[in-house]
């Protein structure tokens, strides 16, 4: 089993971060066919070989994923779509 962690700052309001956060995952759903959902502030995603959380503040959001034996070779792809995304979190506003 591989694991994901990525931190990132952001300047955005809470309200903001979540709303960006939302359309990550509506993206990630639509390229990865990834099921999510919020618990409070922590939007939960997962699918057959990954599962993990994405943790939403005020000032930054934390990523957590797992990656199952069969997904393990896709580790960089998943890690470059996350990183894409997040910098489009990091510019909208």
């Amino acid at each position: 089993m591989s694991h994901i962690n990525i931190r990132r700052s952001h300047n955005l309001s809470l309200e903001k971060a979540r709303e960006s956060a939302e359309h990550i995952a509506s993206q990630l759903n639509d390229r990865f066919q990834m099921d999510y959902y919020w618990q409070q502030n922590t939007l939960y995603f997962e699918r057959s070989g990954i599962n993990g959380y994405m943790d939403v503040s005020g000032t930054e959001v934390r990523i957590h994923a797992r990656l199952g034996f069969l997904l393990t070779p896709l580790k960089p792809r998943f890690e470059d779509a996350i990183h894409r995304y997040l910098d489009e979190l990091s510019t909208a506003g």
